[in-house]
């Protein structure tokens, strides 16, 4: 195996291309270590040192890092990974290790999310942002049942009545004075929310500031 190319991805980071393809991302430091240089030979030993050892590791370390200041799903954590340009086996060896020790939980998370959104937010627009987020049919399923819709849906229907009555009025909405620009921006908000066109202009018409 030939190193091809070495290109510099950070001051600290470079690109290392083996037999004309890309292969990982190197400290500086660890190209000295493992005196890795463009056009030389790099040994089977040294390779497999660095693809079964040192990037599982440092790609486990970044799974940490990241989770230490707010959750993620698996795929934001491999997208995370990836922008990062992690191999594949790293990446996913990485995001096992974490979810051994349970330091990442996509039915958690998809669960915490909808407790936290559901005042403001449809029901609709949570499943796309989940879903966006890389959460599972299976796990959606479970958090929106087909029964839970079937006995809740007069209820839910209500509550988004509520979420959008709330939002308008931390809007500071008031149907008396709006211009027609002030009613259009009000309104583009509460679509992008997730909420029907008709059980937008429903509610706003509707409103009452008193």
């Amino acid at each position: 195996m030939e190193v091809t190319d070495i290109v510099e991805k950070t001051k600290s980071r470079s690109k290392i291309f083996i037999n004309d393809e890309f292969a990982f991302v190197l400290y500086k430091g660890e190209l000295r270590i493992y005196k890795i240089k463009k056009n030389q030979e790099i040994s089977e030993s040294v390779y497999d040192e660095i693809m079964e050892k040192v990037l599982p590791k440092r790609a486990k370390l970044r799974c940490m890092n990241l989770l230490k200041s707010r959750s993620y799903t698996e795929k934001q954590l491999s997208d995370k990974l990836k922008q990062g340009d992690y191999p594949q086996k790293s990446i996913i060896e990485a995001i096992e290790y974490v979810k051994a020790y349970h330091y990442v939980n996509d039915l958690q998370y998809a669960k915490d999310y909808y407790e936290y959104q559901k005042e403001f937010r449809s029901r609709q627009r949570i499943k796309q942002d989940l879903i966006h987020k890389g959460i599972t049919k299976e796990i959606l399923e479970e958090i929106f049942s087909a029964s839970d819709m079937e006995n809740q849906d007069e209820e839910f229907q209500d509550l988004e009545v509520e979420q959008i009555l709330k939002l308008l009025k931390k809007k500071k909405y008031d149907e008396s004075i709006s211009t027609y620009d002030d009613k259009r921006k009000i309104y583009a908000f509460l679509l992008r929310k997730g909420f029907s066109s008709d059980k937008i202009q429903h509610v706003m018409k509707i409103y009452n500031t008193d």
